[in-house]
């Protein structure tokens, strides 16, 4: 399925900044209308400032997806200002890195919520309006993480998993239905959400260019892809070798640990 962005109307949850925001930018470039969304109102304003630079077809709302009432209002507020859906972008999302034990039960709910609940409730609500648009995309911004777990990310890998798990299963489902579902897999990304993460290419979390990896998801969007995995030929080999042997995965962290759990005891987003 090729889709030609030109007046096609796309929501994306959390883009007032981070890879939300780089792809609303790409979005808007190829001729969309878009809606952005985040929790921040201050935040969501000074990006659709800066968007509309780009194309003045591009309006925000203030919300929160971890409530039936951010999901609510922000569905309504895209309606009203697209007059239908034809993408849904789940990007909005959270992280809290450490031990288990050490994380609290209200950060392990926060990122369930935000990272796997949201999306499923607000792309069921969207479904009847992505149908009417007769050649629809969900994408559903999952991470690295979901194809490769790391110690001291067992929730978020948990959550983002689920999201993965959720698209696939939701694309079979939606065949020939007139809506496709499009799974994309960032790795470490220079964006806000990653600068509390000391972690670098040694441990495993290079920072790849956000501008490159939103345009890249927009890429797929436009062909009609499933997935999108970043992060190359290391990252191919990495999810590669934790199907086939992950032993030798579980060998090669065990070396890392240490120095990763002080890189990423600090690494929250929520």
């Amino acid at each position: 399925m090729q889709t030609n962005l030109k007046d096609k109307r796309v929501l994306v949850t959390g883009g007032s900044s981070g890879i939300g925001r780089a792809m609303a930018k790409v979005l808007l470039e190829r001729g969309a209308k878009v809606v952005i969304t985040g929790r921040r109102a201050a935040l969501v304003d000074e990006a659709v400032a800066e968007l509309a630079s780009i194309s003045p077809e591009v309006w925000g709302v203030a919300a929160d997806v971890r409530t039936p009432e951010g999901r609510a209002r922000t569905l309504a507020g895209a309606l009203e200002a697209l007059g239908g859906l034809d993408v849904l972008v789940n990007n909005a999302g959270g992280v809290r890195a450490g031990r288990l034990e050490a994380t609290s039960e209200e950060e392990i709910t926060a990122m369930i919520e935000v990272d796997l609940l949201a999306p499923i409730l607000l792309t069921r609500a969207a479904l009847p309006h992505l149908r009417a648009s007769g050649a629809a995309t969900v994408v559903n911004i999952t991470s690295g993480i979901a194809l490769v777990g790391a110690p001291f990310y067992a929730t978020y890998a948990a959550a983002k998993a689920g999201l993965a798990l959720f698209g696939e299963a939701l694309r079979r489902e939606l065949a020939g239905e007139g809506v496709h579902v499009l799974t994309a897999y960032p790795t470490g990304t220079d964006t806000p959400m990653m600068r509390s993460n000391r972690a670098g290419p040694d441990l495993g979390f290079a920072r790849e260019d956000v501008d490159e990896v939103a345009a890249s998801f927009v890429d797929g969007i436009e062909t009609g892809a499933i997935a999108v995995v970043r992060g190359g030929e290391a990252r191919l080999a990495m999810v590669a070798l934790n199907r086939e042997n992950p032993a030798a995965v579980d060998e090669r962290l065990a070396a890392l640990k240490p120095r990763l759990e002080e890189a990423v005891r600090d690494h929250a987003a929520l």
